[in-house]
């Protein structure tokens, strides 16, 4: 028994295949095409397609960026990141093709559940995860399952604290693009958030200066999910989580600007699995009676 796992961002398209065991015996990743004439939906077809010439498959789980409806397995809203992606039904096209099983889950939702499977939140209830990456998102389980809201828009954190006079919000300041960008922007194009906080670590202050300001932008964010949800664990991830302590440590220092003197109780924790939460989490449905 064999799963295909595929995780599409704006950026980069990762996949693997997972064995009984819960072991990735195979990880890749290809770069997003622009989504011209269903290029995602084709890249993933692809994808399956090449494990199952490698491989017994017999269920494929997706994890993708944009606002996904589980039980149709279809993207029912996508922002700009990826264009023409709403009506994407992964779900229906690829059980049709490949006539096994398949479950499409939200990115973030998938992140989530990966870090409550495999993860920094084993164990826990009421844990909210938030992903930092091209954008933003969030996620929030509660009483053993993802809180979805009315219309499966619930957490969508990104599009949050919109400032009208810059025209942006949370994840235009917030992201780990927003970083780079003022990284580039102010010290060069050879600048990205991995060099920045390497140099900050040994004293640079410039790098640290904008770092500092970015994490503000982050904290801010973060102080909203506490005095809204008050979740025993809020997880951060997406590539920057890589950072460690040293972001964990930033963050929790910004975070006391934006809430009252001695109210905060929720601990933050870095994903463990980093990049591939979503990963396991895409084919957690296929093992949940393992949590």
């Amino acid at each position: 028994m064999n799963y295909v796992s595929i995780d599409i961002g704006g950026t980069f398209i990762k996949f693997g295949v997972m064995d009984a065991d819960h072991s990735f015996s195979f990880q890749s990743k290809v770069e997003t095409k622009v989504n011209t004439d269903d290029a995602i939906y084709y890249q993933a077809e692809e994808i399956i397609s090449e494990q199952m010439n490698k491989y017994t498959i017999t269920g494929i789980g997706i994890s993708t960026a944009g606002i996904v409806d589980r039980n149709k397995g279809e993207i029912i809203y996508a922002g700009p990141t990826i264009p023409n992606y709403a009506g994407t039904a992964f779900k229906e096209r690829l059980t049709k093709k490949f006539n096994i099983p398949v479950y499409v889950e939200n990115d973030v939702n998938a992140a989530m559940l990966g870090e409550i499977w495999k993860g920094a939140g084993k164990g826990a209830d009421n844990v909210y995860c938030l992903t930092l990456g091209t954008g933003i998102g969030g996620a929030h389980y509660d009483n053993r399952q993802i809180t979805d809201g009315s219309h499966l828009k619930a957490d969508s954190i990104g599009y949050t604290l919109y400032n009208p006079e810059t025209k942006s919000n949370y994840e235009t300041r917030a992201s780990t693009s927003a970083l780079n960008n003022a990284l580039k922007k102010e010290l060069g194009d050879s600048f990205g958030s991995e060099k920045a906080f390497e140099l900050a670590r040994s004293g640079n202050k410039k790098c640290s200066d904008i770092i500092q300001r970015w994490g503000t932008e982050v904290a801010s964010g973060l102080a909203q999910i506490i005095l809204i949800k008050d979740p025993s664990i809020i997880i951060v991830g997406g590539g920057i989580s890589k950072q460690g302590d040293y972001l964990l440590d930033l963050l929790k220092e910004r975070l006391n600007i934006f809430l009252p003197d001695n109210f905060l109780e929720t601990k933050l924790k870095i994903a463990q699995l980093y990049n591939d939460a979503a990963l396991y989490g895409a084919v957690f449905p296929f093992f949940k009676e393992d949590l």
